[in-house]
């Protein structure tokens, strides 16, 4: 007997082998998935009818700081210099590891509640973080942000704790949680020290999570430095790879997406973040054009200032037609395959399609709503129409975390409450 039943769904798999099946069925077992079809003879101790909705596999937030929830509206409008200096970095000084595990547990739920089902994170405090993933049932690839600033002994004490962090975590809550190390960005850390990471990470097999050029200030910084930009500092020191997550690259040259190419270097593209910050607009299309893997990530709250990436995949849609002047750029297929397919190869993760064999990550979305009716073209809708509330239910490895739209896994009333009691009393502390 298998464990769950979906039928009667429009079943959008994300299989390029496989393609839709306007009226299907998904079988789960062990936290699998069984089989995919029209009609199944199996029986299951739970029943899904999901008729008038889609099947499909849950997003992927390949760059995120959970944490950040509680800075959610805190300091908008600013300019960068003065929102970081200012509001951000000082708020962050006054975090303690009880904050961190109260945003990251209102993240999560958050998540759930917007058919997230992974997610790429990189902050302080990371045990906490990883207790939120594995109270919540949701999957994550997580890494302590490690921040140099040419000091070598803080440097030394960051990498020891980042060690530290992926040893004891690595295939935690029953395989959901996969760590990486977290060197912050080529602007706060030294060339030294990002080579002696990438040495951690190779002597542990674990992936690489950085930023790269995120602003102008960052590529005007390392050619004064360096003499070149950070993409080509890091080739240099053999950093890139096919296990490293590199978020934003917005100010890339030709030549710099030649190298991600070339490596395997995969990209995380935050666009709302990007727009709000006016950090620039990175070069997606170009990106995919030359077959660069590029997803899709929220950034922290605090400069998007939500985890929708329902409302990512229409922003980062639009944005690239607008950009390039092609309506035709990045098409809704191509973008549903950025928060599915790409999401789940940048954290090498066995999940992004509906297809026998993976691990039973998947959403139902209710397409029975006003702003989707009528529906001639359903990856169309996901993308320019849906939104994260449409999510009526949330699987994760076979494990129902949200069914029709109740969460099933965390006290809802009781994470937000938290969460509101922890982000007031920061701000206090940090006015006082």
């Amino acid at each position: 007997m298998a464990d769950i039943i979906i039928k009667n769904a429009y079943v959008l798999t994300m299989d390029p082998d496989a393609g839709d099946i306007k009226k299907g069925t998904v079988v789960i077992e062990d936290g699998k998935i069984t089989e995919i079809g029209v009609k199944t003879k199996e029986s299951a101790d739970t029943v899904i009818d999901a008729k008038g909705s889609v099947v499909m596999p849950g997003l992927v937030n390949t760059h995120t700081h959970a944490a950040m929830t509680l800075f959610r509206g805190y300091a908008d409008d600013l300019q960068l210099a003065e929102w970081l200096e200012k509001h951000i970095w000082p708020a962050e000084a006054q975090l303690t590891a009880e904050d961190v595990y109260r945003g990251s547990l209102l993240a999560c739920l958050e998540m759930i509640r917007s058919g997230t089902t992974s997610f790429a994170d990189m902050y302080f405090f990371m045990d906490e973080t990883a207790k939120a993933v594995e109270a919540s049932g949701l999957r994550a690839s997580l890494s302590h942000g490690l921040i140099e600033l040419w000091n070598e002994e803080k440097g030394e004490n960051d990498l020891k704790e980042g060690k530290r962090f992926v040893r004891a975590w690595q295939g935690a809550a029953k395989g959901r949680i996969k760590t990486m190390y977290g060197p912050h960005a080529p602007n706060t850390c030294s060339d030294e020290f990002l080579a002696k990471v990438k040495e951690a990470a190779r002597q542990d097999g674990a992936g690489l999570h950085i930023h790269v050029l995120e602003t102008e200030a960052e590529l005007l910084a390392m050619k004064e430095r360096y003499g070149k930009c950070s993409v080509h500092m890091l080739d240099d020191i053999g950093f890139f790879g096919p296990d490293v997550l590199a978020a934003h690259c917005v100010w890339l040259s030709d030549g710099d997406i030649e190298v991600l190419r070339e490596k395997g270097v995969n990209v995380s593209h935050n666009p709302i973040s990007n727009m709000k910050l006016a950090s620039g607009t990175a070069p997606v299309y170009k990106m995919l054009e030359r077959g660069v893997n590029v997803s899709l990530g929220t950034d922290g709250c605090a400069s998007n200032n939500n985890l929708d990436l329902f409302e990512e995949m229409k922003t980062a849609a639009l944005l690239h037609k607008l950009s390039t002047c092609n309506p035709t750029a990045l098409p809704a297929r191509q973008v549903l395959q950025m928060a599915t397919v790409n999401g789940a190869k940048a954290l090498g993760t066995e999940t992004g399609m509906l297809k026998t064999g993976m691990k039973a990550d998947m959403i139902i979305v209710d397409m029975k709503k006003p702003h989707l009716t009528p529906c001639f073209d359903v990856p169309s809708h996901l993308v320019y129409s849906a939104g994260g509330s449409d999510v009526r239910t949330t699987i994760v490895d076979g494990k129902i975390l949200m069914q029709d739209y109740r969460v099933m896994v965390l006290d809802e009333q009781k994470v937000i409450e938290e969460a509101q009691k922890a982000a007031e009393e920061l701000v206090a502390r940090v006015n006082s």
